[in-house]
C-alpha cells in the first residue's frame, strides 16, 4: 500500500485536549435505519435515552469539557423524538449544535423546524457500504456523489447551514477517494467540509488476546469484529495523503492530533484548501490554523471546530491576511493574483476556504497498547464520565475498556499480524 511522506512536527498540532476541546460528542438514541460496515453501535431494546438523561450528560460537558460545538450522533439522531428540542437546548446554552446523520429521515420540514430551532450545521455519513436501498443500493462512492449533492442543496436552499460529508474508507473504495475530493471541489460553494475516516476492524490474523479486567473475551464475541479472514484494517492517514495527490499533488495537511502512543501519527489530520469551482488556488498552512484557533479561543475563550458557510466565503480575505505568516497562504496568494490578472472577472467571485480532514481511529502498537486520538474530539459521556465514543460498547457490555495483549509467539514482530483495527468511527 502507497503511502506519503509526513513529517508530523510540520505540521501544527491541534490544541485539543479532554478538558478544552472543539466538539463534544453527545449520543441521544442508538436507534438507526441503515446497517454500516463498521459500525460500533449496538442497536438496544429501548434505543432512545430520556430527556432528563440527556439534558444530564450535556450538564457533564459543561461541567468538564469547553466545547464549541455538540455533535449529536447515534443511531441516527434524526429519529430521536425530540431532535428538535435538543437542538433548542444545546444551541440555549451557546454552543453550536451539529447534526452527524445518514440523511434518510431528513425532510425540508424537519430541516425548517431544526434550522428555527438554531441547528448550525449538518454532517452527512455517506459511503457505499452502509446498506442503502432503493435508488441507492448497491451504488458505489462515486455514484453516490449525486445524493451528496441532494443533501448540499438541500442545506444550501434552507441558507446559513454548514454542510458536511464523511465517508468511511476500505480498500474497496480507497481508490475513488481522489474522484470524492474532486468533487468536493466542484463543490466548494456549498459543501465546507468533507472528512474521510479509515476503517477498522478486529479480524481473525490479530496477534491480540483480549481481556476484560481478568477474564479473558474471544474476539468473535466483540461487536466490532469480523470473521472476513483477510480484510484490510491498517488504512491510516499517511495513505489517503497519498490517495489526494493523486488528485492534486500539491496537497498539502496543515494541522493534526497525535495517538496517545504514537507522537507521530496523523490520527485527525486537517487540511485547509481555498479556491472556487474552477480551480483550488492553493492551501493554508500551519500558521494559518495556528492563528485562527488561537484568535478563537482569545475572543471565545474555546477552540474553533465548525465555522459557517458565510465565513467559508472569505477565501480571499483568509489567503491576504494570512499571507503576512504563512508561507502556503501566501504562495495560494500568488496563485490567486495571476489567475485575476488573467482574468480580472475572478475578483469579483467569492472564493472559497474548504476543510478535508482525515481520520485514523485506534491503532495497536506491538505490545498491544491501543493507541487513540490524544485530546479525542469525539468524547462522550457514560456514567458521568468522559469516554471514547468509538469505544462506547465495550463499557456497555463488559463495564470497563477492553485490553490487549500479544498471544504467545505473536505480535508485529513475531511472524503473526499485529493488525490494527476496531470500531471504525464512522457515524450514523
Amino acid at each position: 500500500m502507497t503511502t506519503s511522506t509526513l513529517d508530523a512536527t510540520e505540521l501544527y498540532r491541534l490544541p485539543w485536549t479532554l478538558a478544552d476541546n472543539g466538539i463534544s460528542w453527545l449520543e441521544p438514541t442508538v436507534a438507526c435505519n441503515l446497517n454500516c460496515d463498521g459500525c460500533y453501535r449496538r442497536q438496544e431494546e429501548n434505543p432512545h435515552k430520556p430527556w432528563e438523561e440527556v439534558v444530564g450528560e450535556l450538564d457533564t460537558f459543561e461541567s468538564l469539557r469547553r466545547s464549541d460545538c455538540i455533535s449529536i450522533a447515534g443511531g441516527d439522531p434524526l429519529l430521536y423524538p425530540r431532535i428538535v428540542d435538543l437542538v433548542a437546548e444545546i444551541k440555549r446554552r451557546g454552543l453550536k449544535p451539529i447534526i452527524n446523520t445518514n440523511g434518510v429521515a431528513l425532510t425540508d420540514d424537519l430541516l425548517g423546524d431544526l434550522k428555527r430551532a438554531g441547528v448550525f450545521g449538518f454532517t452527512f455519513h455517506v459511503d457505499s457500504r452502509q446498506g442503502r436501498s432503493g435508488e441507492w443500493a448497491g451504488k458505489t462512492d462515486i455514484a453516490l456523489n449525486d445524493l451528496r449533492l441532494e443533501y448540499a442543496e438541500m442545506l444550501a436552499r434552507a441558507g446559513g447551514i454548514a454542510c458536511s460529508f464523511n465517508s468511511t474508507v476500505y480498500a474497496e473504495n480507497l481508490h475513488e477517494v481522489p474522484e470524492l475530493m474532486a468533487w468536493a471541489h466542484r463543490h466548494i460553494d456549498i459543501v465546507q467540509t468533507m472528512v474521510f475516516i479509515c476503517f477498522r476492524h478486529v479480524v481473525p490474523e490479530m496477534g491480540f488476546d483480549w481481556f476484560a479486567g481478568g477474564e479473558q473475551v474471544p474476539w468473535d464475541k466483540i461487536w466490532y469484529s469480523t470473521e472476513e479472514s483477510g480484510r484490510e484494517v491498517e488504512i491510516d492517514a499517511r495513505t489517503l495523503v497519498a490517495k489526494a495527490r493523486e488528485q492534486d499533488p500539491r496537497f498539502q495537511p496543515a494541522a493534526f492530533l497525535n495517538g496517545t502512543h504514537d507522537p507521530q501519527a496523523c490520527k485527525w489530520l486537517l487540511t485547509q484548501r481555498v479556491g472556487d469551482r474552477d480551480a483550488i488556488h492553493g492551501y493554508l498552512g500551519p500558521r494559518f490554523v495556528e492563528a485562527a484557533m488561537d484568535t478563537y479561543h482569545f475572543h471565545k475563550g474555546r477552540y474553533l471546530a465548525y465555522v459557517s458557510p458565510g465565513e467559508t466565503r472569505r477565501g480571499k480575505a483568509a489567503m491576504f491576511l494570512s499571507s503576512f505568516i504563512d508561507p502556503d497562504a501566501r504562495k495560494a496568494w500568488r496563485t490567486f493574483l495571476g489567475a485575476a490578472l488573467r482574468n480580472p472577472a475572478r475578483w469579483f467571485r467569492p472564493v472559497h476556504l474548504q476543510s478535508l480532514m482525515f481520520i485514523q481511529p485506534v491503532d495497536f502498537m506491538d505490545d498491544g497498547e491501543q493507541s487513540m486520538c490524544d485530546g479525542c474530539p469525539d468524547i462522550t459521556v457514560h456514567d458521568g464520565k468522559l469516554v471514547w465514543s468509538c469505544r462506547l460498547d465495550e463499557l456497555k457490555q463488559y463495564g470497563t475498556f477492553l485490553r490487549t495483549f500479544p498471544r504467545a509467539g505473536c505480535g508485529a514482530h513475531h511472524g503473526c499480524s499485529g493488525g490494527r483495527g476496531m470500531g471504525s468511527e464512522a457515524e450514523a
